[in-house]
Formats: C-alpha cells, structure tokens, sequence
C-alpha cells in the first residue's frame, strides 16, 4: 500500500500513547497518525471526526463501536482493538462491511485490576477518600464514618473465576473469611479459588463487602438491583471493578442515600466517562475512580505494541490475531 493510510487512535486520554510503543515503524510505511485525547460527543460527532480515517484503534471500550457508527465511516478498512474482546463493538457490523479486527490478546497477569479492587476495598473500609478531602480542607477526624478492620470479616466475591479468585487471595491473607458465587459455580471450583461456595442470597445477606467479577453480558446486566441490594447488611460495602450495568445504577444510588448498604467503591459505570455533577459524585458515602482497572503502564505498552504488529500484519495483507475471519472472505 503506497498511499498514505490514515490511523486514529483514541480515547488517549492520559496522553501516552504514543510513547508505550514504536510507532515509527507504522509511519516510515507511510502512516499517518492521529491521535484523539478527548471522547466524543456522541455517533455523530465521532463519524464526522473519523470519517477521513481508513484505521481506527479502540482502547479497549472507551468509545462504542456500534453499527450506526461504522456504517457512517466510509473509508474505515481495519480496526486495532485493544484487549481481547469488546462488548461495546458490533463485530457482526464490521463484518458485514468486510472489515477485520484484530484484537491484542494475553498480556499477562490480571493483577492490576485486582490490586485496584482492594485499594477500592481498603478505602472504603477506612473512608480514605474522605479522610484525603477533610485534611486538605483543614478538618481531621470529623466526619469519618467508616471504621472497619478487614481481619475476621466476610467477602463475597460474585465471580470466582482467575480475577475473583486472586481477590479472594487476598482476602485470605488479611484474614477474611471468603464466599463466592455465580450462576455455574460448583463446590470444587470454590474450594480451588480458596472460597466457600454459597447461595447468591446467603452471600448478600452475610457478607461485610461483596466485590463483583463477571462479564458484562445479557444474562449478568443488572444482575445486582433494588431487592438484591435491600438484602445486605447496612453495614456492607460494595466493590465493582467490572462492569458498570451489572449493577443497577439507579437502585445503588438510592441504596446509598437510603442508607440501605454503608458504602461502595466503584471503578466503573454505565456511561464513561462520568457525566459532570452525575449523582454518584453528590454521594460522601461512594468511593469513585475513573476505570483505572487496566490502566498501568504494563497493560498500555502491551496494547500499543500489538497494535503496530496487527497493522503490519494487515499492511502485508497478512492479517493476525483476527477475531472475525469471516471479514477477510467479503474484504
């Protein structure tokens, strides 16, 4: 390909793309590179910015791909998906317009989210976050709520697959008791993820923090909502470094404000980024971070490096890691 080929990347909204990887090699092949550092306003305004662009890499789920999106980018020929899936990209859409994705799979161990959720955990058990905010007003203790020890309390964990198991990992080594459930979760895996296998109810009912690892799909969307929320403890917190939807956002922030759990610590929501004065911020009882799950330098070279290696493979015509081959057969 001799023309010059036009690549956008997105949603860099910390600004070191272009610094986790050798993107020289893409440009001496005469690429382009484009890189946006803000979301977009809406379908509209993304198409209308991306309309130019024959490449396009997604970080991860930052900006939704759906059809009413790529049928409104004419020149789009590949797609870089950072992560190995993305519940927010309509891949039977690319595939209709011939399109290939090729995704950047592996990169290693899961310990970053897992080390955000219990940062989460902590914070909430101590109210960190408002303990940060008095002192810097000029209070101290005043305030403060939340005044628990870890050792000798219970965490339900709600997903005991390797992310969820390692969270129950430590857990243990504070002392907790650890329980776990999910829809197809047996005696034997419970027992190998260190928990003791429960009821989704007994979970709710007994648990002192429940934290939730599980794939965002029809049968896990708002999997948490107002009767499940009402069987806590007062005294429970709430740990999601998933997916927002697996939690009903409007039975959360009334739980909060109804003081039916004590706290939640969130990493993730339904619409990102967080709208400005959404009703979560007005909350002092909720802990929030801006899903910061995958975002360590670890992860962001192990994107972008995989990136220049898919396009190359796709500017060779020998495209790699593709998770819709059907797309090679109409391109």
């Amino acid at each position: 390909m001799s023309q010059t080929i036009k690549l956008a990347l997105l949603d860099d909204y910390q600004n070191v793309a272009l610094r986790m990887a050798d993107w020289e090699r893409l440009r001496k092949r005469g690429v382009e590179i484009t890189v946006f550092n803000q979301p977009f306003a809406s379908i509209d305004d993304a198409a209308q910015k991306l309309a130019p662009f024959q490449i396009v890499q997604m970080l991860r789920e930052r900006t939704a791909f759906p059809r009413s999106l790529i049928e409104k980018l004419p020149n789009l020929k590949f797609l870089a998906l950072t992560g190995a899936r993305a519940m927010s990209l309509d891949d039977k859409a690319a595939t209709a317009r011939g399109i290939p994705i090729s995704n950047t799979p592996g990169g290693g161990s899961n310990a970053s989210t897992a080390e955000l959720c219990w940062a989460l955990l902590m914070a909430c058990a101590r109210d960190l976050a408002k303990a940060d905010r008095l002192v810097r007003a000029g209070g101290w203790h005043d305030g403060i709520r939340n005044m628990v020890v870890l050792e000798g309390k219970r965490l339900g964990v709600i997903g005991l697959g390797k992310l969820g198991a390692r969270v129950a990992g430590y857990a243990k080594a504070f002392g907790m008791e650890v329980v776990a459930w999910s829809q197809n979760l047996t005696e034997e895996k419970a027992a190998q993820g260190g928990a003791k296998l429960v009821t989704k109810d007994e979970l709710l009912a007994t648990s002192d923090f429940i934290t939730i690892h599980l794939v965002l799909s029809d049968r896990t969307r708002g999997l948490i909502g107002a009767s499940d929320l009402a069987k806590m403890k007062k005294s429970a917190m709430l740990i999601n470094t998933s997916r927002g939807p697996i939690v009903d956002e409007a039975a959360l922030i009334a739980a909060l404000k109804n003081g039916t759990i004590a706290h939640a610590g969130l990493d993730v929501y339904d619409r990102e980024p967080l709208p400005a004065g959404h009703a979560l911020t007005k909350l002092d009882n909720v802990t929030l971070v801006p899903h910061l799950g995958y975002v360590v330098e670890e992860s962001y070279r192990h994107f972008h490096e995989g990136t220049v290696t898919n396009i190359e493979a796709w500017l060779d015509g020998k495209p790699i890691n593709v998770i819709n081959p059907e797309a090679l057969k109409k391109g």
